[in-house]
């Protein structure tokens, strides 16, 4: 803010603290450095260029991220900065997302900048085009490259950055829109099923503006009932109201505000009923992109979501508090059912890991609704393990592909009858997909059980003075189980089917004792078999996808087994005791 010495009539500049600006100056830099490269460096050169700068610059900001942390952050005392008059809180909180963020992102770039052995990067090669034009496919031809997404990927991370760290509402709506606009456009930039991917990216850029109208509706409402459109001055405001300074009634326009303002971040979150996005575009988008999304929106938001309900938005009367949870108490219970019910019901595999992430917007909203420390710092583990397995789990996506008649490699094959046999022939991968899908079911020696685990334990232990989230964690179990069955699903077509997806059946007795009309035959199911669709291979690529695989399937075993160090750590930094 810019502050004026009327007596004096002397202009004092604003203090900026730009060492505690680095990590996010470093990404923003990066992003308008891909602009130019766009412009200037030769077309031979440039996706090089691009992905150093990206994957430096990604790798840089985590850094200094972690060296924040340790400089500003103890168990005595939260620390952190608040700079920019307040526009950004880098607490300890703020800061483990942040290094989440920076983390998730980096990894998943490696992804997204690896080609097939045929040297085809996820993206098409002129988004602009008309799917199946002349023009893409004589752009195809020439072996044309979208570079153009790295620099949209870093801006992304920008939005996202800034995201947990707000503020005010003016600065977490900026983020919201700064992380939003270059998804949009990245979900339309498949390689593959161009049709599908733009109407993903239009779905995702219709509803988003809903989402958007509503949280600067909310923010409206908001600053008319406290005349400010910090967090602190906020709940400032409630607190007057909650001790009678304030008109009869008043506390409704509070109520809508706080209500809208969810509202907008629930949909970042896929949480019901603002999760229709969710499938369609997890499935249309480019896969590297979606595990991307899938990953690091969903820290972000959350750590919105975090900082808004505790720094502004649940202070004042038990009245006022109990409206609004029972509103969330809805949604979870909702997102959780809705996620897991649908999940089970699905064929394709993208679409299955799209519901998987509703389910599990419902789960970590069942540990932010604790109210307390335990609930934070379950949180945000949670966020790092679901993270760490959505980011692998798309990786191996990505390799799994079909074949056209030719012998040309297609896009992803998604039906889950063309993973059969998968794990005979990929052992590894197979495997490494196997662990993922554990940690989502919650099964013990796997990151996902402690996740899990942390969440109910949380909310059972939630604060009574806004009611025993028992419920919530009974809901949430049962959830846990039904889902088991879609994750394990999975893993015995990989492993226990034949890759026709063609099993004998033993002779059935009728009542009478004699075997039925054609006593062999064969089980057909819509789920198991493909009929009709292409042959399946796994890819060979310049080997960063595999690397990412190996890292977040080590991370998910580490994190179900030796938890401590990291839940340790992220009580220290955030001053939970």
């Amino acid at each position: 803010m810019i502050v004026h010495a009327a007596a004096e009539g002397v202009f004092v500049a604003p203090a900026v603290e730009w060492a505690a600006l680095a990590p996010l100056i470093i990404v923003v830099s990066a992003g308008v450095l891909g602009v130019l490269v766009e412009s200037f460096v030769p077309a031979r050169l440039r996706r090089t260029v691009q992905v150093v700068l990206t994957t430096v610059s990604l790798a840089a900001a985590l850094g200094v991220i972690v060296w924040q942390g340790i400089a500003w952050t103890g168990t005595d005392a939260p620390g952190g900065k608040t700079v920019l008059g307040g526009a950004l809180v880098l607490d300890g909180t703020a800061m483990l997302l942040q290094g989440t963020i920076a983390l998730l992102a980096l990894l998943a770039l490696l992804v997204v900048s690896d080609r097939t052995a045929a040297m085809q990067s996820p993206f098409a090669p002129s988004a602009a085009a008309i799917p199946g034009s002349d023009y893409e496919d004589l752009a195809r031809r020439k072996g044309l490259e979208q570079t153009e997404a790295y620099p949209l990927l870093m801006f992304a991370v920008a939005g996202m950055l800034i995201f947990p760290a707000a503020g005010d509402l003016v600065t977490m709506f900026i983020a919201l829109e700064v992380l939003s606009l270059p998804l949009y456009v990245l979900s339309g930039m498949a390689r593959r099923r161009r049709l599908l991917s733009q109407e993903a990216s239009f779905k995702y850029f219709v509803l988003g503006a809903f989402s958007s109208a509503l949280f600067l509706f909310g923010a409206a409402l908001l600053y008319g009932y406290s005349g400010s459109v910090t967090l602190q001055g906020i709940g400032a405001a409630s607190t007057s109201v909650a001790q009678g300074d304030a008109p009869d009634g008043w506390e409704l326009l509070w109520l809508l505000g706080t209500l809208f303002v969810i509202a907008g971040l629930l949909f970042k979150v896929g949480a019901v009923p603002f999760q229709a996005w969710t499938p369609d575009v997890y499935q249309g988008a480019p896969t590297p992109i979606t595990g991307f999304m899938a990953a690091c929106t969903k820290v972000a938001a959350f750590g919105a979501l975090l900082r808004f309900i505790y720094a502004g938005g649940f202070v004042g009367s038990l009245e006022m508090l109990d409206s609004v949870k029972a509103a969330l108490w809805v949604v979870a219970i909702a997102t959780m059912v809705v996620g897991t019910i649908v999940g089970a019901t699905q064929t394709d595999m993208k679409r299955m890991l799209g519901y998987s992430s509703i389910a599990h917007a419902g789960f970590v909203l069942v540990a932010l609704l604790a109210f307390n420390g335990e609930g934070i710092k379950a949180v945000v583990f949670y966020l790092l393990v679901y993270g760490l397995a959505t980011v692998g789990a798309f990786a191996v996506v990505t390799l799994v592909r079909e074949v056209g008649p030719g012998g040309e490699i297609l896009g992803e094959a998604t039906h889950l009858g063309q993973w059969a046999g998968l794990g005979r022939r990929r052992p590894w991968l197979a495997g490494s997909f196997a662990l993922f899908l554990l940690s989502f079911a919650g099964i013990p020696l796997t990151g996902g059980f402690i996740a899990k685990f942390g969440a109910f334990a949380a909310a059972v232990e939630g604060n009574q003075v806004l009611g025993d989230s028992t419920v919530l964690a009974v809901v949430g179990v049962l959830a846990s189980a039904v889902a088991v069955f879609f994750y394990i699903r999975v893993i015995v077509i990989m492993f226990f089917t034949s890759p026709e997806g063609m099993a004998p059946v033993e002779p059935a007795e009728t009542e009478a004792g004699e075997n039925e009309v054609g006593a062999t035959h064969t089980a057909r199911s819509s789920v198991l078999v493909a009929t009709g669709a292409p042959a399946v291979t796994v890819v060979r690529s310049e080997g960063m996808t595999a690397f990412t695989i190996a890292v977040t399937a080590a991370a998910v075993l580490v994190l179900g087994v030796f938890p401590s160090p990291v839940l340790a750590v992220i009580a220290r930094v955030s001053g939970i005791r």
